[in-house]
């Protein structure tokens, strides 16, 4: 996660970290990502029903539950696993996690022992009367899937009227006192509303927004054709860190992010070194180095409804253990589970520019899933990475340059 706002707008200085002593539990919201002991954020995917069927699910979500979900006495045991262990967040998703019929009952156990309880959703079923039960038991954030404007988001989650009922689930959200934002997976469907969102954005008050970058699988024929270019990549992070920008200095203080592609924080210092914004690029990595890049298997991990535990929400096919066998302690730190203990130490195992890649410790090597499901190896280099070679200064074949080590790095 790459807080744009927080970087290349300067809405958050090193020191602002520094004095909560980098603890999860101590740090507000919106700077837990720089935490130094880097307990995972889990998002656990509570139930595969869902009301949509939309077509950049990696969920595979059905219209009713998968017959083997977690009971409620297992699904309440697994949250008293994950507070127990110091997880800071537990993001309920799904599928629709409006569609479990113990989601409220869930998020309030979260919250009562300490963590904080997140919601990803589509909104379709947010009334009023969920909204302020939720507020009520104390959730911090509520992020609302839209996936562009009107047609383009009713085209990505496959029902007319989704893009309508969105909105007004943002507008109630709003309304019973909670904290909501927009979450927008960055297609070519949707990369010439980007503009208009931000536009709606103001209109509406609404104080947050992730951009998510594509995860392809490579097994989704939706998919085929969908995913931004390297330089459309650009170009979208080009859009979002201006607009960002416009918003910062016309005072208004929204929060906007980018998901699932470290290059965007690299690239977002070279471009204010390239604007000319030299003691404002090295403050904002400071904090790139704060928050160390990529962290499936290690700053992030993912529940599934059955209780599988996967190194993050996408890597489905990677499978670390069951909850109904084993605590979520005991799998997240298994010594004998390979995978497991190369992503937590990822440097001396990642291959070609990745491994070379002068920012790498603070991208950690991009989405180890995408390389995986794209190149079929998981340490092969990220391919949705859009630095080029000069700008990352990776050793050209030939010249006999010494490598650095991790700890000369940067």
């Amino acid at each position: 996660m790459i807080g744009v706002s927080k970087l290349y707008c300067g809405t958050v200085e090193p020191s602002d970290v520094l004095r909560y002593g980098r603890r999860s539990r101590d740090l507000p919201s919106h700077l837990l990502q720089f935490s130094e002991d880097k307990k995972p954020v889990v998002v656990w995917n509570m139930t595969r029903a869902c009301n949509l069927a939309c077509a950049h699910c990696y969920a595979s979500a059905t219209p009713g539950p998968a017959p083997d979900e977690l009971t409620l006495p297992e699904a309440v045991g697994l949250v008293e696993s994950l507070t127990d262990h110091g997880v800071p967040v537990i993001l309920f998703s799904g599928g629709e996690p409006l569609m479990h019929p113990h989601l409220a009952e869930l998020a309030a156990l979260a919250v009562k022992r300490g963590a904080r309880a997140v919601l990803s959703t589509n909104g379709l079923l947010l009334d009023r009367r969920m909204a302020d039960k939720l507020k009520d038991i104390g959730l911090s954030y509520v992020g609302i899937s839209l996936d562009g404007l009107g047609p383009a988001h009713d085209a990505m989650r496959g029902r007319r009227g989704a893009f309508r009922g969105a909105l007004e689930a943002i507008r109630t959200a709003g309304a019973a006192g909670l904290k909501v934002g927009l979450r927008l997976t960055l297609t070519r469907g949707n990369q010439n509303d980007l503009d208009a969102l931000f536009d709606l954005m103001e209109a509406e008050g609404i104080p947050r927004v992730c951009f998510y970058h594509l995860v392809d699988s490579g097994k989704n024929p939706a998919l085929a054709g969908q995913g931004l270019t390297l330089e459309e990549t650009r170009a979208a992070v080009d859009l979002i860190a201006g607009r960002a920008r416009m918003m910062r200095e016309a005072g208004i203080a929204a929060e906007v992010l980018t998901v699932d592609n470290q290059a965007d924080g690299p690239y977002l210092y070279l471009k204010m070194l390239a604007e000319g914004r030299a003691d404002e690029a090295e403050r904002a990595m400071e904090l790139l180095k704060l928050n160390g890049g990529a962290s499936s298997g290690h700053g992030i991990a993912s529940v599934s409804w059955n209780g599988l535990v996967h190194p993050d929400q996408f890597w489905r096919s990677v499978v670390l253990g069951s909850v109904r066998e084993r605590s979520f302690p005991e799998i997240w730190h298994d010594p004998n589970n390979s995978l497991l203990m190369a992503l937590k130490d990822k440097y001396s195992h990642l291959k070609g520019r990745c491994r070379d890649c002068r920012f790498l410790t603070v991208c950690g090597g991009g989405l180890r899933a995408r390389a995986c499901f794209l190149t079929g190896d998981p340490w092969a280099p990220d391919p949705a990475c859009y630095l080029t070679d000069a700008e990352i200064s990776v050793a050209l074949p030939g010249l006999d340059a010494e490598r650095p080590t991790l700890a000369s790095r940067l």
